[in-house]
């Protein structure tokens, strides 16, 4: 009999189905994945579950060793929830209470299911840390969800998952916001825990290439149907259905010629400094950026990678001059010096040099309609247009990005995350700028979406000879968009050239074990690859 067995599942809200007739089943020890692009009801068949879809009206069965949880009482899925089923979820941010310690919310879950006295909750708490491998794991119990890296709070998720040892472990996309190598380090995790614990897994992810070394069966989800279910193996090399060979389709391949060009900016020497804090009268340098030198031709797409922490998003901002740091050196913009200037004189640059940030959600205002965002850069750099003429500079950026003028009046909360990116996109390009910084445009986005807003920002960049800043962790992404890359650790730039040569060949350590984590980014190699320039 099967771990997991959901029969003919229907799931509803306000009478509109999301998702329909979906079967699956998952065997004791079993590696499953659901794969689809957002929107194609994954996450929502996940929820299910456990029941921790709000106000949603539920049809089939999903039986768990045979009993249907569908007709459970809350209460009787409370004691399962934690204990026979456990969950990671996607964004550990969101799903940590920021207002308890890491060790107190492990300790919790210990008392609830198991019993256990506070103490020993709290020791076992510190065991599970130091399992998954959190270095010094009696502080890190005592730490606050915001006191810890990204790839440490996924870490202290997992632990809290694993903690009365479920049967089955639901993964929603559990790497999607990490760099490669942390990538890398989670998925051994899971494998070797899953290992240990003969525990069942359900992944939830847009990322073939994890599907590919992770899973050892596959279902593909459509608008809220699934579709194809294969081994990874089979599904890989023989796709039945179409949706599934535009998914595996999808990878990024080059997109981009190289070029030689006048240079547009240019930065010397240049050094980030924050003043840490510590205690009232005390604080300390921290060097987040140092030394750097690049330049930056009209028309090129420079690629800076790096992990969490090497100091991109930082360099990016300073060359902007947007950065809270202190920054020395020289930064050159065109034919002008920027490093010293105010931010009077910087104001009519602004309109030159435009930003797209990683969470389009986050950085557009709910509050204001398309036409209001997209149109705000052009009220204040060009207040001599009328109403009427801004509301047709808008209108055409919303076209030159695929998206459609009569869309102007909806707010943000209205589209698709692959649409908002490309909201975030007509925002910068509606001022005509010449330089774009891009900071991870697509790490949220699924394979699909992800290979349509970079084949628009190659398109855009042909027409219009804009320079692109693009800052990625994802390496796939840098081959099929930058012409040059430079690989940041530490504030430091360690190598960079040409993007082709340094992936085929890197000549420091750390490039090559960037590179290396990247097998799940279907990037180490290109191999027999044939894909051919745009």
């Amino acid at each position: 009999m099967s771990l997991l067995e959901v029969k003919n599942l229907q799931v509803a809200f306000d009478g509109s189905r999301v998702v329909e007739d979906v079967s699956f089943s998952i065997a004791a020890g079993e590696k499953f994945a659901l794969v689809g692009e957002s929107g194609s009801g994954k996450t929502v068949t996940a929820l299910s579950i456990l029941r921790l879809n709000q106000d949603a009206q539920y049809g089939g069965a999903i039986l768990l060793d045979g009993e249907n949880l569908l007709q459970r009482s809350e209460r009787a899925m409370r004691a399962v929830r934690g204990k026979e089923v456990a969950m990671i979820f996607q964004e550990p941010m969101t799903a940590l209470n920021p207002l308890y310690t890491i060790g107190n919310q492990i300790a919790e879950v210990l008392m609830l299911h198991e019993g256990m006295s506070a103490k020993a909750a709290a020791l076992r708490a510190i065991e599970l840390l130091d399992k998954t491998g959190i270095p010094e794991p009696q502080r890190r119990a005592l730490s606050y969800p915001h006191q810890l890296s990204g790839g440490q709070r996924q870490r202290a998720m997992i632990a809290m998952a694993l903690a009365c040892k479920p049967r089955l472990l639901i993964a929603d996309e559990p790497t999607t916001a990490l760099d490669v190598t942390i990538q890398v380090q989670i998925v051994e995790l899971l494998n070797q825990l899953q290992r240990e614990e003969n525990m069942a897994v359900l992944m939830i992810t847009h990322d073939l290439n994890l599907v590919r070394h992770f899973a050892d069966r596959v279902g593909v989800m459509e608008k809220g149907r699934l579709i194809e279910t294969a081994t990874t193996a089979d599904l890989f090399a023989n796709p039945r259905e179409a949706y599934t060979q535009k998914l595996l389709a999808s990878q990024p391949h080059q997109l981009v010629d190289t070029l030689d060009a006048k240079p547009l900016l240019k930065a010397e020497k240049l050094r980030c400094v924050f003043d840490i804090r510590q205690g009232w009268f005390r604080s300390r340098p921290f060097v987040a950026v140092d030394a750097v030198d690049l330049q930056v031709a009209r028309g090129e797409t420079l690629g800076i990678v790096g992990e969490s922490g090497s100091g991109k998003s930082t360099l990016g901002l300073a060359l902007l001059r947007l950065s809270a740091a202190l920054v020395e050196g020289r930064i050159t913009f065109g034919d002008t010096d920027i490093s010293r200037l105010h931010s009077n004189a910087l104001r009519p640059l602004r309109a030159r040099m435009q930003v797209v940030f990683q969470d389009p959600f986050a950085s557009l205002s709910p509050r204001r309609t398309i036409e209001q965002i997209v149109g705000e850069g052009l009220a204040l750099h060009q207040p001599q247009s009328s109403a009427a003429e801004i509301r047709q500079a808008v209108a055409q950026a919303l076209e030159e990005v695929g998206l459609s003028p009569a869309l102007i009046s909806r707010y943000p909360h209205e589209f698709s995350g692959g649409q908002r990116q490309r909201i975030a996109i007509a925002r910068a390009l509606v001022l005509k700028p010449e330089l774009i910084l891009l900071d991870e445009p697509t790490s949220s986005l699924d394979v699909s979406v992800q290979q349509q807003v970079l084949r628009l920002l190659a398109d855009l960049q042909a027409r219009y000879g804009i320079a692109y800043l693009f800052i990625s962790h994802d390496l796939a992404v840098i081959r099929a968009m930058a012409h040059r890359v430079m690989v940041m650790k530490d504030g430091k730039v360690v190598e960079q050239g040409k993007t082709a040569e340094v992936l085929a060949q890197p000549q420091q350590a750390y490039t090559q074990k960037l590179l290396a984590a990247s097998v799940y980014a279907g990037v180490a190699r290109q191999d027999d690859r044939t894909d051919t320039a745009i």
